[in-house]
């Protein structure tokens, strides 16, 4: 019998809402991300909370962006680099959806074969494997 290797990618606010423990994160998330054998943080998730803190847009996570590869270690994620690959293949995506950060984590979760958790649907237009 042949294992198959869960691996999934965060959207932004699944990892604030999972370090945070927030109620809005569905039990169904929850479940996946405690019980997925990868769980995957794009470097694009660190860079859109560094902006929205700097911006004061998101106090919520000024502790978690000052110490954010140590909160991703505590909980065992993987964090994901932005290659040139993701860029051309974010910035070649069809559609009208403008937002870079969601056009990147499509980009990377087609390429690396990741489901992506997310309560955002505007995945589902892109055949990203969604989970919520």
């Amino acid at each position: 019998m042949v294992a198959i290797r869960v691996r999934i990618l965060l959207d932004t606010h699944t990892v604030l809402w999972w370090v945070t423990n927030d109620p809005s994160l569905s039990s169904r998330a929850r479940t996946n991300i405690a019980r997925s054998e990868e769980v995957i943080v794009s470097a694009a998730s660190a860079w859109e909370m560094a902006i929205k803190v700097s911006l004061g847009r998101l106090s919520s996570a000024i502790d978690l962006v000052n110490d954010f590869e140590s909160a991703l270690a505590r909980d065992g994620f993987q964090a994901l680099v932005i290659t040139p690959a993701h860029g051309l293949r974010a910035g070649s995506l069809p559609g009208p959806h403008k937002d870079p950060f969601d056009r990147m984590l499509i980009a990377q979760a087609q390429a690396e074969n990741l489901a992506i958790v997310s309560n955002d649907t505007v995945f589902d237009h892109y055949g990203v494997r969604r989970v919520w």
